[in-house]
């Protein structure tokens, strides 16, 4: 087969019109050959750092869509799954990956559970890492996002990173907010990389240190205008990553949104591509080809470099992708599920107080951190209730693996005026949690999700939506598009209920992640990630 175009050769910063031979799902010769062909031919895209099971899509149905977009390969996080399900879990979307031509990469959770302030549904130490790192599916020691872990020097947290040093994989970072010397000492343990800058400040000192930082841009947390500026003077050392990225966002695009908005913002085309492409190969030392003679013919055809219109996708020589259609069939899976807890009732979401003051979460749009604010609580016979006047809405969570009583917070900034959102999708451990205007609605939304054992889904009154989730309750048996239809129409309802956030489900499933500052909500009560220590709701109580 050969391929005619304007071959854009990355390393060497040269376009020259040529023509591509490929053989046995190799480049068998590039050659400089005149033709009228006006179209570019590069690398695939490549996501530094995502979790497959955020886009509700088992990897074989990820791939189908990604691919449309010129995606070849990802570096895939599978910490989602492993919190519910453990070593099988990673297992699993090894199996169904090698279903599909795209080249997932998988990494060794580290942190399951994330911390030990939260209900997971399975736990894997340093010898479960050890398995896992000794496997030639696995290719680095995913995000150590337990940093007190390594500023402490836990000695389980250690023994994760030997094993890492000792397969010779790299281990990846997650700090948000570290600088300094706990910076310093993080880097000395041999985490290499950090996706969780939010500021350009931190990421300049990050990449000073000698980490390599990845510019996010997913459906709730978005860091790049923050750092988009440091790309010209340290595009070697960094990467593009969606990390989170729900089916909606994911069929309008995915690293070739990046890559135009990288271009509209004038920056050099080589040096975006060169992260887009070429610095995940290097640093996960991936079998994905770079448009050389020998190697795998993994490349994408594109209108032009500024909007990076895809036309045709191939990967290992095959047409897997053109003009917006995937050729990418679909695979048969398997369902595995971990619910087992019974209905819970309006008593269960109750919350006596005679407090004048409460702690309230404050969500904030395009971001995980959050704030810790202070309210005076709407008080009815004695409950605290959500005040929707002052959009200072109840929020709980719980324990989808054992009955057990749900946890109580209050959440600003969801603007819900009628009804309830849950999902059963709730970084890192997968409890349920719900934000809602009334008990009623609470009990209700809890309730659907657990009736489907997993989804996302929005009630109000008689009214209900959801899309079930029960591969593992987060992620979807339907294709991508079907997915991706439901998914729409959950989150129209959640913004008809009020919810000023662009993605409310995503901001919500963020909402109990620990390991973010500052205030979460776990399934065992409110945690304060600066004091990494579970705190009071009712202020008043402590001053």
């Amino acid at each position: 087969m050969k391929i005619q175009g304007q071959i854009v050769n990355i390393e060497k910063r040269t376009i020259f019109s040529g023509e591509i031979t490929i053989e046995n799902g190799k480049i068998l010769s590039i050659v400089a050959k005149v033709h009228d062909h006006k179209n570019y031919i590069l690398p695939g895209f490549i996501d530094a750092h995502i979790h497959i099971e955020s886009s509700m899509l088992v990897p074989s149905e990820f791939a189908k869509i990604a691919v449309v977009h010129g995606t070849v390969a990802t570096i895939s996080d599978p910490h989602e799954i492993a919190n519910v399900l453990g070593k099988e879990g990673v297992y699993y979307m090894i199996e169904n990956s090698k279903k599909v031509p795209l080249k997932f990469h998988f990494g060794a959770p580290s942190c399951v559970p994330a911390t030990a302030f939260e209900s997971a549904g399975a736990i894997i130490d340093a010898d479960g890492i050890k398995e896992l790192l000794a496997s030639s599916d696995i290719y680095y020691l995913a995000e150590m996002m337990n940093y007190p872990g390594v500023l402490m020097d836990d000695s389980e947290v250690q023994k994760k990173l030997t094993w890492a040093k000792y397969f010779e994989k790299p281990i990846d970072g997650h700090a948000p907010g570290l600088r300094g010397t706990s910076l310093q000492k993080y880097i000395s343990a041999g985490i290499t990389t950090d996706h969780e800058c939010f500021s350009y400040e931190e990421g300049k000192e990050k990449l000073a240190l000698g980490m390599k930082v990845i510019v996010r841009e997913g459906s709730a947390a978005k860091n790049f205008d923050a750092l988009i500026d440091l790309v010209p003077e340290n595009y070697q050392n960094m990467m593009f990553c969606s990390d989170d990225k729900h089916p909606d966002d994911l069929i309008v695009g995915h690293i070739n949104l990046l890559c135009a908005r990288a271009v509209a913002k004038g920056i050099d085309v080589f040096k975006v591509l060169q992260m887009a492409c070429v610095n995940p190969i290097y640093h996960y030392q991936l079998d994905v080809g770079l448009l050389h003679e020998k190697d795998a013919a993994d490349f994408i055809v594109v209108e032009d470099l500024i909007d990076f219109k895809v036309l045709k996708t191939f990967i290992n020589g095959e047409l897997v992708a053109e003009n917006g259609q995937s050729f990418i069939a679909k695979v048969a899976f398997e369902t595995p599920n971990h619910f087992a807890i019974s209905k819970k009732a309006i008593g269960d979401f109750e919350i006596k107080s005679t407090a004048s003051k409460i702690r309230v979460i404050e969500a904030l749009e395009g971001q995980l951190i959050t704030n810790e604010v202070y309210h005076k609580p709407l008080v009815i016979d004695g409950k605290i209730i959500s005040d929707t006047e002052n959009d200072v809405l109840k929020m709980a969570v719980v324990n989808r693996y054992q009955n057990a009583q749900p946890a109580i917070a209050f959440i600003k900034n969801f603007g819900l005026k009628k009804g309830a959102i849950a999902s059963s999708v709730a970084h890192d451990c997968h409890n349920i949690v719900v934000v809602g205007t009334s008990d009623t609605d609470i009990v209700s939304a809890v309730n659907l999700i657990i009736e489907n054992k997993g989804g996302i889904c929005a009630v109000h009154g008689i009214e209900k939506k959801i899309l079930a989730l029960p591969v593992a309750g987060i992620m979807s048996d339907k294709n991508a598009w079907e997915t991706a239809k439901l998914y729409q129409e959950i989150d129209a309802m959640a913004k008809q209920l009020g919810s000023t956030l662009k993605a409310p489900f995503m901001t919500l499933s963020f909402m109990a992640l620990l390991v973010i500052p500052d205030l979460k909500l776990s399934d065992k009560g409110l945690f304060s990630g600066k004091s990494f220590s579970f705190v009071d709701l009712m202020y008043d109580s402590e001053t």
